[in-house]
């Protein structure tokens, strides 16, 4: 494990309990991990980009080798080559995630072909969770325990409390 530094990316919005099994995973293969956070421009974001770094933040705070990064924009290997990354970090939940995470790993291998990508299967129970139904079941005011961490949790009831719009 020595040396190999591994940064795991995405817009979190919201973090989910698939992220954090990923990020947790990973910080047992790696001596440190790196979780950035981006803005994905092909996505209009639900929370804002600070809103998802203070969850994400609480969320990894157990986790002594993890570390949330900002990268509100940019890419991942530029990320990855500022913070001496070994791998990217990569999950896959189905087949449509691997056919968007070969095409991803294409160019990330063009642009820094000395980072290597590795990719984590989802833990079969958490395969159904993505951000976009999370986002659905909060717009609807629908349950979401079991399937994001507390801290999200605190931030959506927070925000239903003062009745804001999220």
């Amino acid at each position: 494990m020595s040396g190999k530094i591994g940064l795991y990316t995405g817009s979190f919005d919201p973090v989910t309990n698939g992220h954090m099994d990923m990020i947790k995973r990973a910080s047992h293969l790696f001596e440190h991990v790196y979780v950035g956070i981006f803005n994905n421009p092909n996505k209009q974001s639900f929370f804002t980009f600070e809103l998802r770094a203070q969850m994400l933040r609480e969320a990894v705070c157990a986790l002594p080798n993890v570390t949330v990064v900002s990268a509100e924009h940019g890419l991942a290997v530029d990320l990855a080559r500022e913070l001496s990354v070994t791998h990217l970090i990569r999950g896959l939940r189905n087949t449509a995630d691997f056919d968007y995470e070969a095409g991803l790993e294409y160019f990330n291998h063009r642009l820094a072909p000395d980072i290597e990508t590795i990719y984590l299967m989802a833990n079969h129970d958490l395969q159904p969770i993505s951000s976009s139904r999370i986002r659905e079941l909060i717009a609807f005011r629908a349950p979401i325990t079991g399937l994001v961490p507390q801290a999200v949790i605190n931030q959506v009831e927070k925000m239903n409390e003062n009745n804001k719009k999220i």
